[in-house]
């Protein structure tokens, strides 16, 4: 059966009071969107030739509302989803000479004082709680993670750098950004994770999360035997076909490194080194203690963890753990960005595990991201001939953008964390 669902102030809502808190959201949106434009230096035009926001700053990022109608009814019915799909569906996007990214910056940057304190109280009405069917049990896990990696690998392919990797990179930034390409900064990123785990010959590593195998192949080229898990059937696949590859030019290499279609909760044995890069995000702060608690079992005395996450405020982290937000409804099914000291409070409690070093640059994955999205767009074409539709299209690059604002805005930030037992005497 097909909902019916009611338009802004219609009488309906005093007849079913089922309808009434939507037909609340709905008569809100608009006078919301237009207190948060007050405070946010970004103008939005509307199809009348109106303008809303930072209308006395000509140099003020654009967007334009082209169906404001459905906006409003996406935002009134899902106020945190409603912007992301509106841009999804065509509703809004950015004015020409505008910058997508640039135009969401000045939101991440006021993410924490753009709506009017009177309306935070209305917060019950705006937030929805993270659905049941997401939980990362061992069979949702890999629900979650095949609905976004098993995409499509020629997907990755065609907006991703040559080393295949889907996390941020680390630039140098003692040179010009423009002279460093983005495999040369992947690989960077990599190095460094394994020497914060002290990766050397003879270490046995196992890496939660595959990719596409690059890692495996760098801790195998300094001598380690890798295992490698993953829950991706497309990723596992691929990574085993570019570790072959790459045994070709040094014999040996397969050898050293086994790629498993595995559960981090199915692991056995001991390893010197436990490396896993963005990968805590996908756990789910629910199965928190039972990853650490894995990691610190599996590591041999003596052993050495790296991971690398992305970071909220533990603030912004605790305000919003509980909330569905476009990305998870979208992009990352289970997904939930810890705060370091969730990381932190989590380790003392359920592990033996303590955080003795984080290296910080979330700047850096602006800069990926923008090389992502700019990449994706380009390559857009070759996507699309793979069966993507226009709306897929405009959810990713509204995704990469977001992602990029906020990093760039240090809403949310990336480290990589060094883990070490603390042994009990």
């Amino acid at each position: 059966m097909t909902a019916v669902v009611p338009t802004v102030n219609q009488p309906i809502c005093l007849r079913r009071p089922a309808l009434r808190p939507w037909c609340l959201r709905a008569h809100i949106a608009r006078p919301v969107v237009t207190a948060v434009l007050d405070r946010a230096p970004v103008r939005v035009t509307m199809p009348d030739g109106t303008t809303l926001g930072g209308g006395r700053d000509v140099d003020a990022p654009t967007l334009r509302i082209l169906h404001p109608t459905a906006l409003f009814e996406r935002m009134a019915h899902h106020p945190k989803i409603g912007f992301g799909e509106g841009y999804m569906a065509g509703d809004w996007d950015a004015a020409p000479g505008t910058d997508l990214a640039d135009a969401l910056l000045p939101f991440a940057q006021r993410v924490t004082s753009l709506v009017p304190p009177v309306l935070h109280r209305m917060r019950r009405v705006v937030d929805r709680r993270i659905p049941t069917g997401t939980r990362n049990t061992l069979v949702g896990s890999r629900k979650n993670i095949e609905a976004h990696y098993d995409l499509s690998n020629d997907l990755f392919e065609a907006f991703l750098d040559e080393t295949l990797s889907y996390s941020s990179a680390l630039f140098d930034r003692s040179r010009p950004l423009a002279e460093q390409t983005l495999a040369e900064a992947q690989r960077a990123k990599i190095e460094a994770v394994l020497d914060a785990a002290d990766v050397a010959a003879g270490s046995r590593v196992l890496e939660i999360g595959t990719g596409w195998g690059s890692l495996a192949i760098a801790a195998a080229r300094r001598g380690a035997t890798v295992t490698s898990i993953t829950l991706s059937h497309e990723q596992a696949a691929l990574a085993r076909e570019r570790i072959a590859a790459a045994d070709g030019d040094e014999p040996g290499l397969t050898e050293r490194i086994e790629v498993r279609l595995q559960d981090y909760r199915e692991v056995t044995g001991e390893f010197d080194a436990i490396v896993s890069v963005e990968m805590i995000e996908a756990v789910g702060e629910e199965y928190w203690p039972t990853y650490f608690r894995a990691i610190d079992d599996l590591l041999a005395p003596g052993g050495v963890a790296a991971i690398q996450a992305i970071l909220m405020s533990h603030e912004r982290y605790r305000a919003t753990r509980h909330s569905y937000g476009w990305i998870q409804k979208h992009i990352f099914p289970g997904g939930l960005i810890p705060s370091e000291r969730a990381i932190e409070e989590t380790t003392r409690e359920h592990t033996s595990l303590r955080i003795t070093d984080t290296h910080r640059f979330g700047r850096d994955y602006a800069e990926t991201l923008r090389r992502w999205r700019r990449t994706f767009l380009q390559e857009w074409p070759t996507i699309a001939a793979s069966g993507f539709d226009e709306t897929f299209r405009r959810k990713w690059e509204f995704y990469l953008a977001y992602c990029e604002a906020g990093f760039a805005a240090d809403y949310i930030d990336v480290a990589q964390i060094r883990l070490e037992r603390q042994e009990t005497r």
